[in-house]
């Protein structure tokens, strides 16, 4: 399948390095960008879907990198279904498990435990709600788990592994199997910050430097914040990516981000929601994140979205994040809201709006045209100028 998208106001790439992209359009073929910045006549003609982005900014999917997922598109936590379908309408078209703690009944023995994680990878390696990837199957970390068992997971194709909820007696104690795994090519994942749930710990700076994890857990808080000179330890003594959540601590939040532009490394920040849990399902979280770090903290908008995007996918060694040739085609179109005080989307998280969502693509799908059912309608009309397939797209979003 190709699709073109033409028009387009500004293309924000997720790169930190290069955040935007000169040109008005953007070509998708067989799942992946193969142009982006200026389409020839017979390129457009070509696209089996023509999207008219009629000014709007076009950004990349955006990638929540700790959702509690468990199995199919339910939360027994909220009680919800069709949760990580509606995120797609909040521009998410990636999720990473946190780990499948909150599955009712979880196993805590080494058997138990590697079987959920091994199941929940499975099923999600070709389940895309709404259109979505989920990246499944995060083994917790629990006593009697041994470097043999992580050997066995990773040959099992099983390549996160989650520290936080298991039954140790110190948090000092994940340390050994949190090196293993990072030593067998794991992305590792340490929950910051005081207790969550029932039968948690507080996990704090100290813990989290002798694992040395690849990525801090909501940094900020999920949702209780650690001690304050945890964060200046952690930005000064590591180079752990530090993970903020919308249901966290918003003044940490805050002032992770500043202690990392002043450290001169905004590529270790990166954005996520931490749902569902308690804080509820949150389809515009990521979102909401970025309009606050641009907002409130004062951070160039197009280096928000990077955190949300680019900073995940490298941490995560994924192939999206990025709008560039060869990487995986999901983009989203967002604009200002109607109604609103500015004129693009940009100025729109500057003001500290949440945008509208105009259309979203995966995999080079367009998922919905013209509104998400989730934000109000942009002042722009973003519609599909041509189908040569028997469907127009533009009637996914239900209001």
């Amino acid at each position: 399948m190709k699709t073109a998208i033409v028009n387009i106001g500004t293309i924000v790439t997720g790169d930190l390095k290069a955040p935007f992209a000169a040109g008005d359009a953007i070509l998708m073929q067989e799942g992946r960008i193969s142009a982006v910045g200026t389409l020839s006549s017979e390129q457009v003609s070509g696209a089996d879907v023509v999207i008219d982005a009629a000014g709007t900014t076009a950004i990349p999917g955006l990638i929540d990198s700790h959702v509690h997922i468990t199995f199919g598109d339910y939360t027994p936590r909220q009680r919800v279904v069709g949760y990580l379908e509606s995120y797609v309408h909040g521009g998410t078209t990636t999720a990473i498990t946190a780990s499948e703690v909150h599955t009712p009944g979880r196993p805590k023995d080494p058997a138990g435990v590697k079987a959920l994680a091994l199941a929940a990878r499975g099923c999600f390696l070709e389940y895309r709600p709404g259109g979505m990837r989920v990246h499944a199957g995060s083994v917790i970390l629990e006593p009697g788990l041994t470097e043999a068992d992580l050997d066995e997971l990773v040959k099992a194709g099983v390549w996160l592994a989650k520290a936080g909820f298991g039954a140790f007696g110190s948090p000092f104690d994940y340390a050994p199997l949190m090196l293993a795994a990072r030593e067998r090519g794991m992305v590792t994942t340490m929950h910051t910050g005081g207790s969550s749930i029932p039968g948690s710990s507080g996990i704090w700076a100290e813990h989290v430097l002798k694992s040395n994890p690849t990525v801090s857990f909501h940094v900020n808080g999920g949702p209780v914040a650690m001690p304050e000179q945890g964060f200046a330890r952690l930005v000064n003594e590591s180079r752990i990516a530090l993970q903020l959540c919308t249901a966290g601590n918003l003044r940490t939040a805050l002032l992770t981000a500043k202690l990392l532009d002043e450290a001169g490394q905004p590529e270790r920040l990166l954005i996520a929601t931490d749902t569902p849990t308690g804080s509820g399902i949150m389809p515009l979280g990521m979102l909401y994140t970025i309009s606050h770090l641009a907002s409130l903290g004062h951070m160039p908008p197009e280096q928000a979205i990077a955190a949300a995007t680019g900073n995940n996918a490298t941490t995560y060694r994924l192939n999206n994040g990025f709008l560039k040739p060869g990487k995986d085609a999901d983009v989203v179109l967002i604009d200002a809201c109607a109604g609103g005080s500015q004129d693009d989307a940009l100025s729109a998280l500057r003001n500290g709006d949440v945008p509208a969502v105009a259309a979203v693509v995966s995999d080079g799908v367009p998922r919905f045209v013209g509104r998400s059912r989730n934000t109000p309608a942009g002042i722009r009309t973003v519609r599909v100028a041509n189908t040569k397939l028997p469907r127009d797209f533009s009637g996914a979003a239900t209001h």
